[in-house]
């Protein structure tokens, strides 16, 4: 489960990148924007505000979903759909962000999702 923390080599991302302000693509349709990134004991995450699409609360999201960076139109592309970010476990508080259970449990929902095909951006 260890990858699901981490980038993919073919990701598109660059070491010390801010995606803060990013637009979150799902595959299926636009989630919101990267409010903050962060990393806690080696798992290294995306709190994503959803605005009104998810009744105004972030979703956690680990680094591992993410299939694509494009710095040039600031979008951060998911391989997951929207009900699938949306089923995952709730984020409510950001001392979640440093609670290892909810990470993990957080990175188990994802890591159990389908493999998709990824296309290139």
């Amino acid at each position: 489960m260890e990858s699901i923390w981490s980038y993919a080599a073919d990701s598109g991302h660059v070491e010390g990148q801010d995606l803060t302000g990013c637009t979150v693509v799902a595959s299926d349709g636009t989630i919101g924007h990267v409010d903050r990134q962060a990393e806690h004991f080696g798992m290294r995450h995306l709190v994503v505000d959803t605005g009104v699409w998810v009744f105004g609360r972030s979703v956690l999201v680990p680094v591992g979903v993410v299939s694509g960076v494009d710095p040039g139109a600031r979008t951060v592309t998911l391989a997951c759909t929207r009900a699938e970010i949306k089923a995952a476990p709730r984020f409510r508080t950001d001392s979640e962000t440093m609670d290892r259970e909810y990470l993990a449990a957080v990175g188990d929902y994802y890591h159990r999702l389908p493999p998709r095909e990824t296309s290139a951006n």
